[in-house]
């Protein structure tokens, strides 16, 4: 990977997890780790372009069929490919499928970008997910072949233990909170080649632990809000991001469109975003030399 590149455009493509759940704003929307990640490299690039087309629960099928096309289309310097670890939290995974999407999703998007990220998603340590964890180790072995066939990069927040700490989490317990997604902008960004700005892996503060009554009432909590609606979701095959669409999707022309920041003359941390104009958002295409 080339120190310190340079990237003009980042296109983001997944579920919930780059959706930013749980990392929620008090007007009721969410940022999350790529937002965060755009506005940084935003700071770096002037005339920097940034779309998000994740929705939250989409499984592989769907990002792929809804996502990845528009994706490839963008001609972006950077795509991340976050996708399949709602399937292997279904009670039935059919592992075949997922490897045939995600390797077409990857064969699409490599050539269409100077960079391609893929990542092994962080687990939260508890139950839930080490029911599932050899599912997601075996989708995580196939991203390692992709990215090695395919020149992509991929950020290993799996074997993280600070993202692995229920404190990062958020108490539904199958998403980041805002430090979660802070740390996760910080382990793209050192994969992209851009200088440190915090120790990503950095164990979290030592804190009391919650005495038993107050885990035993957050657990009967959980299951009662959080726990419950999934497993009832995931039964009757219905998804929290049913009738939903990306932040920066169209679904009237089934297309993508760029927003760059508001304040283009502004330095520092981006303040607010603006749709860009058709003429903004078209470039001749180029030739994708892959850094180094």
């Amino acid at each position: 990977m080339e120190l310190n590149a340079s990237y003009t455009s980042f296109v983001a493509v997944g579920d919930s997890f780059t959706e930013g759940m749980s990392d929620l704003l008090p007007d009721g929307t969410y940022r999350g780790w790529a937002d965060v990640l755009a506005s940084r490299l935003a700071a770096r690039s002037p005339g920097f372009r940034y779309a998000n087309f994740a929705v939250r629960g989409k499984l592989i099928s769907q990002i792929v069929d809804e996502q990845v096309g528009a994706a490839a289309a963008m001609q972006a310097d950077v795509v991340t490919l976050v996708g399949g670890l709602n399937d292997t939290l279904r009670p039935k995974c059919d592992m075949g499928m997922v490897r045939g999407r995600l390797e077409e999703a990857v064969e699409r998007l490599a050539p269409s970008c100077k960079q391609l990220v893929l990542m092994r998603s962080p687990g939260r340590n508890g139950p839930v997910f080490d029911r599932f964890r050899p599912r997601m180790e075996a989708l995580f072995a196939l991203i390692d072949d992709l990215a090695g066939r395919h020149g992509a990069a991929v950020v290993d927040l799996y074997s993280a233990r600070s993202l692995s700490d229920p404190r990062v989490w958020d108490a539904d317990r199958l998403h980041l909170a805002a430090e979660g997604h802070r740390r996760v902008a910080e382990a793209v960004w050192q994969t992209l080649g851009l200088p440190p700005e915090l120790d990503w892996q950095a164990p979290v503060p030592a804190s009391l632990p919650p005495r038993w009554a107050n885990r035993r009432a957050d657990d009967i909590r959980f299951a009662r809000r959080h726990l419950g609606p999934w497993i009832g979701r995931r039964l009757t095959g219905r998804s929290s991001g049913d009738g939903r669409w990306g932040a920066q999707f169209d679904p009237g022309t089934a297309s993508g469109f760029w927003i760059t920041p508001a304040d283009a003359e502004a330095p520092g941390p981006v303040t607010g975003w603006r749709r860009t104009s058709p003429e903004e958002g078209a470039r001749p295409p180029r030739p994708r030399d892959r850094p180094s």
